[in-house]
């Protein structure tokens, strides 16, 4: 029951806070705009929609996580691990916020997430070992620089796939929260029972459940670079503080995660900057080039995460490596697949 409470109490005072962050952001002008014909049309939306929206998920989180904050350290976590992952959030959102009302440049939107994984460092999370697919543990402790090195790169992949992917409404923030309560089913079970955790990743499901209310489509705010950055960071570090558990977030982000690599590798093929050119080529937008609503877009990535994620609560290291390779061998039949019927109808 306490579970259910933190869940739908979350859910409430996001979705209050979002109609208040939806006002200021009008009355700022902080909105996203149609595409302006500078977008390579990538902006689908006929309307300017505010943004800011993560500021009421970022808020709403942090308020119960402070508030119980109790459940949250009843394990093996401490003050200092929760400043350092607070610290980073409220760099993204800063960063999130410049970025919605100036339009800063690529290399000085990275500069927010990067300081925001060396605050979770700096709060003393680190990775004590990984699990190894063919059998027992990689001991990290061994060499002490790799764990650091291992956070950024995680947490950054985490935040650009989260970014990337928000880009039709209710994507992004609907598996993001399917993220969340699948971390929370599995800190629960008796394996790998941890009830600090399981409250942190609930709370997280809760509060973007608020939000997603005016997300859906169509949407009335969107979350804005910082609440587009926030939902990946949070899944990641939840991840990483849950024991390790990079894998089940890699099944559970695993088609969004595949679609950012095929996007910044065919870019690169191209020639082009992958951080500094847009297009629609996404998988999203492939699918609804093919016909399909953006409700049934995001129906379809909602099923595959919720599929990949909850099988990970059945298998074994070896498993869910079998899983992750699925997920791959799933990524190229829909590159191909799709690619093969965008010629066909062209024809």
């Amino acid at each position: 029951m306490f579970y259910f409470f933190i869940f739908f109490s979350s859910l409430v005072v996001t979705a209050v806070l979002t109609i208040l962050v939806k006002k200021v952001a009008n009355y700022f002008k902080i909105v996203d705009k149609p595409d302006s014909g500078n977008d390579n049309g990538r902006k689908i939306h006929l309307v300017a929609v505010p943004l800011l929206g993560g500021i009421a998920i970022f808020v709403a989180y942090f308020i119960f996580l402070f508030s119980f904050s109790s459940y949250f350290l009843s394990g093996n976590l401490q003050w200092h691990h929760l400043w350092g992952f607070f610290i980073g959030a409220l760099i993204i959102i800063v960063g999130g916020l410049l970025d919605d009302k100036y339009n800063l440049k690529p290399w000085q939107q990275i500069i927010f997430p990067v300081l925001a994984s060396l605050a979770v460092i700096g709060g003393g999370v680190e990775i004590i070992k990984l699990t190894n697919p063919l059998g027992g543990f990689l001991n990290l402790q061994v060499l002490s620089f790799v764990s650091p090195l291992l956070i950024i790169v995680w947490l950054l992949g985490m935040m650009y796939t989260t970014k990337l992917l928000d880009g039709v409404d209710g994507l992004v923030s609907g598996v993001s929260a399917i993220g969340g309560f699948i971390i929370f089913l599995f800190t629960l079970t008796t394996r790998y029972y941890q009830p600090d955790i399981a409250f942190a990743a609930i709370l997280f499901s809760g509060s973007i459940s608020g939000f997603l209310i005016f997300n859906w489509h169509p949407a009335k705010i969107f979350l804005g670079e910082g609440g587009s950055l926030l939902l990946g960071y949070i899944l990641g570090v939840l991840a990483i503080i849950s024991g390790g558990k990079i894998a089940i977030a890699l099944l559970i982000m695993g088609i969004p995660i595949l679609d950012v690599v095929w996007t910044i590798s065919r870019r690169l093929w191209q020639g082009k900057n992958p951080f500094k050119f847009s297009d629609r080529q996404h998988l999203h937008h492939r699918l609804l080039a093919l016909g399909l609503g953006q409700r049934t877009t995001v129906l379809i990535f909602y099923f595959l995460s919720f599929l990949f994620g909850i099988s990970a609560l059945f298998l074994q290291s070896r498993g869910k490596f079998l899983a992750l390779l699925a997920l791959v061998i799933l990524m190229l039949f829909f590159v191909l697949g799709l690619g093969l019927l965008s010629r066909y109808r062209k024809k």
